[in-house]
């Protein structure tokens, strides 16, 4: 009871201390509840109508493509390729998702049969380039897609070695085949979009009336420039009421950001590069001493593989590939720089040969338990083929099908590596004459080859190339370093970097309306970094010093100098200010202008009044008139023309882009061009769907696309 009695006369303390524990808990769930929220809004991509896409997602997009690309043949891509694959995959997610939106809401669909129909015609640009493709034909072929699904299920189970191969082609195909679906979509609405607009044979004739009619007229110009611009009075009322006129203008969909900047390049001293010069004229003397060239190379780590066998012009870079023509066998040529790729280089050119760009041939490979073995094996083969043996038929003897096969100096010419079997083979191939058998003796066996057909006959060297880049020590880099990270410690703020960025030898620099949808900052590469600062800095925030460019060789320090959000840019940014105040100062020097031109009523009554006099011929309302006075082409004088009778004079001055005018007609008539209603009608209906192409950037604006493709790539 004693102990009862205690606890009720701390009741109290205990609720708190309860209640405190209950909330706790509950603080602790919701806490955790957020940081997963936030570590799934951290891995997220992008958003298209409120759909969110992970990085997950966009990457297997991304790996779908790439993968595509290597099937077609192009493989290792540079960094810049890949950013721009980035980029197409992204533009294509995000158009067919609005545009699939808009497709829902129509009941707007692409069916099987649709889809079948494509198959069937075979004449889609995505279809050709498949393997599925008629040779004879030129057209993709539905059955030989067939053939190749009914295959792929049996080598799933039968044959795992082909499995690979047939794996890689079926992922392409269903690629393929989902851009086909996606490409099908948006080309129906574009289609029903298109017979939206029409046109009439009342409107053609208006429109080639508008071509056709040419009018002469007598021009006289008062230019803008006539008026001083201190004679202008311009009030802060005048720039608000324009800049509410002109606010349609400046709208911008997405964030931008100014910067200012150092870029620091660290570039080779001359210590650097006298030191590189010596050594290349080492490379230079022990090149042309060699008989065999290929240690020198390997030793020397040139950026050009040595492969010790003859390649077209083209296998080289082509800087050594325009200078192997003038020279002569055995030559050394260097030490050479190429300012283009910023490297120093030294050639020997070891033979020149008149080689077959491609080889028909067909080989049967011999092995044995020993090699001795295989060579008495390869030649009792090659003593039969001599005696008039068939060479399917021995080749099927050893289980090969001694199949004609084409081989094109495309798949082996750029390769880094080659061991002596493979330029033995090559070799043979490239010099043996049609017909002829040839035995090759490998390191573990021999094959026998004969050549069938040899094509295109070319020029064909064995160039051994020291290609180095024209590279700064670590001394050098040393002392970049430390001088601009001294500098950046030193100064702290934007005036400090402005105020003593030239005194210390830097440039700096500006950059404006900087947005993420750009892959680096200041045209530096790998400046990711810099770029998720910029966007998370606030105005007049100094970045700390970034190492990016190639491999570090840069040094960037960045300012934001000014935010720019997604929408209506204000009248206090200078860009803006300065568009409104050049608008209301034609405003105002038209003003000034119209009423000095008030009351002429000839051309000689405007000369007498200081304007510029001219004959202006062939002018029609569908395209805007050139004005030799005031170097401008002007559309509002082209429609002022067309709505004047011959003979008559411009009642009203008419105010333009660079003057204001007025003019006499002095003969209006038809050219002699001819009227076709059909062609005329359907001109028009194409001029009203450029009218209407802004409209994915409708969708995009509607959409609420967000692109957060900068925090990841």
């Amino acid at each position: 009871m004693a102990a009862l009695g205690k606890i009720r006369s701390r009741g109290v303390t205990l609720i708190i201390i309860i209640g405190i524990g209950l909330f706790a808990f509950i603080a602790e769930e919701a806490f955790r509840s957020c940081d997963s929220t936030r570590n799934s809004q951290r891995q997220q991509i992008g958003e298209v109508l409120g759909e969110s896409i992970s990085y997950e997602e966009f990457a297997k997009l991304v790996d779908e493509a790439q993968d595509a690309m290597k099937l077609m043949g192009q493989d290792n891509l540079t960094d810049d390729q890949l950013n721009q694959l980035r980029d197409q995959v992204w533009q294509s997610y995000v158009q067919y998702k609005l545009i699939e939106n808009e497709c829902d809401k129509l009941g707007l669909t692409v069916t099987d049969n649709e889809m079948q129909n494509v198959l069937n015609e075979g004449t889609n640009q995505m279809l050709l380039s498949t393997p599925f493709v008629n040779r004879q034909t030129g057209r993709f072929d539905a059955n030989q897609l067939k053939q190749f699904l009914a295959q792929y299920n049996q080598m799933k189970t039968s044959n795992p070695e082909a499995r690979e191969q047939y794996e890689s082609i079926y992922k392409y195909w269903n690629y393929v085949e989902k851009s086909l679906r996606q490409q099908l979509l948006i080309q129906k609405y574009n289609g029903l979009l298109a017979h939206c607009f029409l046109s009439n044979p009342v409107e053609a004739k208006m429109s080639f009336k508008d071509e056709n009619e040419e009018s002469q007229i007598q021009l006289a110009a008062y230019p803008y420039n006539s008026v001083q611009d201190s004679k202008v009075k311009i009030t802060e009322s005048d720039m608000k009421a324009k800049y509410d006129e002109m606010k349609p203008r400046f709208q911008q969909i997405i964030e931008s950001r100014d910067i200012k900047y150092i870029d620091v390049q660290i570039t080779p001293s001359a210590a650097d590069r006298a030191a590189l010069l010596k050594q290349f004229k080492g490379y230079a003397q022990k090149l042309s001493e060699a008989s065999d060239p290929t240690d020198i190379v390997r030793k020397s780590t040139s950026l050009v593989a040595y492969l010790g066998i003859p390649v077209g012009k083209e296998a080289f870079p082509t800087d050594i590939a325009a200078k192997l023509d003038s020279m002569s066998v055995g030559q050394t040529l260097g030490p050479v720089e190429n300012k283009q790729d910023n490297t120093l280089n030294v050639i020997k050119l070891v033979a020149k040969q008149q080689l077959p760009d491609s080889v028909q041939f067909r080989a049967i490979q011999v092995g044995g338990t020993t090699p001795d073995e295989a060579h008495q094996r390869a030649d009792s083969i090659v003593k039969a083929l001599n005696g008039g043996a068939d060479f399917a038929t021995l080749a099927k003897k050893y289980g090969q099908e001694g199949s004609e096969q084409w081989l094109t100096s495309r798949q082996y010419e750029y390769t880094n590596t080659m061991d002596n079997d493979t330029k033995n083979y090559l070799n043979t191939l490239m010099t043996a004459a049609p017909k002829e058998v040839k035995n090759v003796k490998l390191t573990q066996g021999n094959i026998i080859l004969q050549v069938l057909d040899r094509r295109n006959m070319v020029d064909k060297f064995t160039a051994a190339v020291i290609k180095h880049t024209i590279d700064y020590s670590k001394d050098t880099r040393s002392a970049i370093y430390n001088k601009f990270s001294s500098f950046v410690s030193a100064n702290q703020t934007p005036e400090s970097i402005e105020k003593n960025a030239a005194k210390s030898g830097y440039q700096y620099q500006e950059a404006k309306d900087v947005t993420t949808a750009q892959h680096n900052v200041a045209g530096v590469r790998s400046t990711r970094d810099a770029l998720k600062w910029l966007f998370e800095a606030k105005e007049g925030q100094v970045s700390p010093m970034y190492e990016c460019g190639n491999n570090g060789d840069n040094l960037l320090l960045v300012v934001c100098t000014k935010i720019h959000p997604a929408g209506y840019r204000g009248l206090d940014d200078p860009q803006v200010r300065d568009m409104v105040k050049a608008e209301v100062m034609r405003d105002k020097k038209a003003e000034v202008l119209i009423a000095k031109a008030k009351g002429a009523k000839s051309i000689a009554a405007a000369k007498a009044k200081g304007a510029t006099v001219q004959t202006v011929n062939q002018v029609t309302f569908a395209a805007p008139v050139f004005v030799q006075a005031t170097g401008a082409s002007e559309p509002a004088l082209s429609g002022a023309v067309s709505a004047t009778k011959a003979g008559q004079f411009s009642s009203h001055p008419v105010k333009g882009l660079a003057g204001v005018y007025q003019f006499q007609i002095m003969k209006k008539a038809m050219n002699g061009a001819k009227f076709n209603e059909t062609a005329q009608e359907a001109k028009e209906r194409q001029k009203a769907m450029q009218y209407a192409g802004n409209f994915m950037n409708e969708l995009y604006i509607k959409g609420k696309v967000v692109d957060n493709r900068y925090l990841f790539f």
